[in-house]
Order: structure tokens, then sequence, then C-alpha cells
């Protein structure tokens, strides 16, 4: 799925900076899941504070038959896509169903919420389009077969990892003096005080030994937390 701030364009620079070995994968800020699907590790931990998002990846990895029966008997009509968005089921398959398809068949695809958490994106107005990718589905289930999936915090979904382990982190951008729309936006969800926890958490598990990779805003504010940590020359030359 189509997540804000995904790395689908950028997977070959941040896989490329990935060790050849390394023991369970950990990723706790999973959004679309585009540098794992394209990683496939054999084992993992990924994580999100998006319960709902969570929830969702759990039911595609047990129950993806029934996920599908499900979604396919749901239309692809304006009609029922606002009833689906105003609909607020009580299963942990139905909230999975409901997710998929709102982000499916979305404007552009995409995820997004008001204050309030409520899904507020209207309609795609693409009525030919499937419903559901039964394909898609099954592979993403067998992709996670061997994951963990955890709705918290990074620290919390980190703790486990140890030397040898890899961990990628892909936060929100912040950067201490917000002065655009979008970030500003992101200090409500990731706040400067996070990205300096994070940055702190960061250097710890490397020093654990763990193999760890930061993806981050460009910005002055954001290479100062990590002053002083010893980059390889092809990471410290590149912007990604």
């Amino acid at each position: 799925m189509k997540w804000p701030g995904g790395k689908r364009l950028l997977v070959n620079q941040i896989t490329n900076r990935f060790p050849r070995a390394f023991g369970t994968y950990y990723e706790p800020f999973f959004g679309g899941g585009a540098v794992f699907f394209a990683t496939l590790p054999e084992r993992a931990v990924i994580a999100d504070v998006n319960a709902d998002l969570m929830n969702c990846y759990q039911v595609v990895k047990e129950f993806p038959g029934q996920l599908i029966d499900l979604l396919k008997g749901w239309k692809n009509s304006s009609e029922d896509y606002y009833r689906i968005r105003d609909y607020r089921p009580r299963t942990d398959l139905r909230r999975a169903a409901r997710f998929l398809y709102l982000t499916r068949l979305s404007f552009n695809g995409i995820h997004r919420v008001n204050r309030r958490g409520e899904f507020n994106v209207p309609y795609g107005q693409r009525p030919s389009y499937p419903v559901v990718d039964e394909e898609m589905l099954q592979s993403a289930s067998e992709a996670l077969v061997q994951t963990t999936i955890l709705a918290c915090d990074f620290e919390k979904a980190t703790k486990s990892a140890t030397s040898g382990d890899l961990v990628y982190f892909d936060p929100p951008y912040t950067v201490a003096h917000a002065n655009n729309g979008f970030v500003k936006y992101n200090e409500r969800i990731f706040s400067w005080a996070d990205q300096e926890r994070l940055s702190a958490h960061a250097k710890a598990l490397a020093g654990k030994g763990c193999a760890v990779l930061v993806s981050n805003a460009d910005h002055p504010s954001v290479r100062s937390l990590y002053k002083g940590v010893a980059l390889p020359p092809e990471i410290r030359s590149t912007t990604i």
C-alpha cells in the first residue's frame, strides 16, 4: 500500500547500504513496508504506532484467505466507498478489510486521517479498479510468516535487538525549526524530542553491535543529532 513518506522509490539506495548478512531485521516505523518487502528477511520484527495499520498486517499474515473472501464481497463504487468509510467494524478481520479497501480505492491511493484519527480521503473515482489483488495479498502473507508484528513505540519495538541484527529507522521527518506545512504536521506525530530520543537510541544499538541505518531529513538540525557518528565514505558523501 502507499504510505506517507514511503520509500518505494528509494529502496535500492537504502538496501544497498545494508550488510550482506545479518540476524533479525527490525523496522519500527513500518508504514507501507517497501524496504521490508524488497529485502524479505528470514526473521523480522516490524512495528508502527498506528494500531490499525499493524492489525492489517497481522490479519494479512494469519488469515489471508478470509480477508480476500471478505474484500471480494465489497463493491467499488462511490456509494459503497463512503458507506465503508463511515463503517466502524468491531472485529480485527473487518477492521483490516476496511483499512485495505479504503487505502486501495481512495484518491491517489493514500492514507490520511484528520485530528480525530478519522480517515478522510475522498473516493478515487476508479470504478473498474479491482477491490483486492489476491496474488499480492497471498505473497505479503508468505513474506510475513516469520515476522513479529507490534503496535508500539520504536524503543519498545527494538529492545530485543542484539549484536549482528539489522535495524532500519525511517521516522517522520521533523526538524528543530519547522518552516513548512509538512514538517509542522509531522511535529504532531513525531516531535523534535522524539528525534533526539531516536538519535540516542540508534547510537546505543550501534554500541551493542547492531547494524543501524537511519533515513531522515537532510537538515542541519538533524545532522547535528548524529555528529561524531562514524559513517562509511559512500554514505558520508551521499544524500538520500
